[in-house]
């Protein structure tokens, strides 16, 4: 599903972010990336959506080469991978259903497929009784639900949760990552990216531990122990 083949990634000023990075996540897996700020963790992110291209090596997504993806083709690989980040990124002036459909009406989607999709998505977050409040008026883990939804609305074969609870207490960011487990258990791969040590520790799921660009570690039903 996605496979990273002797990546590495240097930016002007040779400054280099990741090192000969081998790395394969097969279909359905739930894969933690752990490591402190500044490992590497961002650029993984950039170069499987594409936001990057690797210096060396090559990227495969669902057995697409994306190691020098076309600019054109960029919005068809997006298709297939959902992304959450730390930031809501909600827009304030539209409700829950708009903001869903949003993502769908950008993509060309037809009215009647979204008017069918964007509730199927909220239900599965547990938002569908809400889907016609704004964004603040639903608490802060009810917001990052319907990022969760929104990044579903494609129906990807793949999620990259990218820090998706750094701004949340404790109790919603339990909420988010059963509710990606729960995303997980319907056949998507998730690749949960985050320095949350207790939410990593309590999956009990497969690890890889970056350490200045380098793989230190990769475990199935892992720790994270830096």
């Amino acid at each position: 599903m996605v496979h990273f083949k002797n990546v590495s990634k240097i930016y002007t000023g040779h400054q280099t972010a990741l090192k000969d990075i081998n790395l394969h996540i097969k279909p359905g897996e739930f894969v933690s990336i752990v490591g402190q700020s500044g490992t590497g963790k961002t650029t993984l992110v950039k170069l499987i959506l594409a936001e990057e291209r690797p210096s060396k090596g090559k990227i495969i997504i669902g057995g697409w080469d994306i190691s020098n993806i076309k600019y054109r083709e960029i919005p068809t690989l997006r298709r297939q991978i959902g992304v959450v980040f730390q930031d809501f990124k909600l827009l304030p002036r539209k409700t829950l259903f708009e903001n869903v459909a949003f993502a769908l009406e950008v993509a060309g989607e037809q009215n009647d497929k979204i008017n069918e999709i964007v509730p199927q998505v909220l239900r599965i977050v547990g938002l569908e009784s809400k889907m016609s409040r704004f964004p603040n008026q639903i608490s802060g883990g009810e917001q990052q639900r319907v990022v969760v939804a929104r990044s579903l609305a494609h129906r990807p074969k793949i999620l990259v949760a990218d820090e998706p609870t750094g701004n949340l207490d404790s109790i919603n960011s339990r909420e988010i990552i059963e509710l990606l487990k729960k995303i997980n258990d319907f056949g998507t791969t998730v690749i949960l990216v985050t320095h949350n040590r207790e939410i990593v520790n309590d999956l009990v799921r497969r690890v890889i531990t970056l350490e200045d660009g380098l793989i230190i570690s990769d475990k199935q039903r892992g720790k994270y122990l830096l």
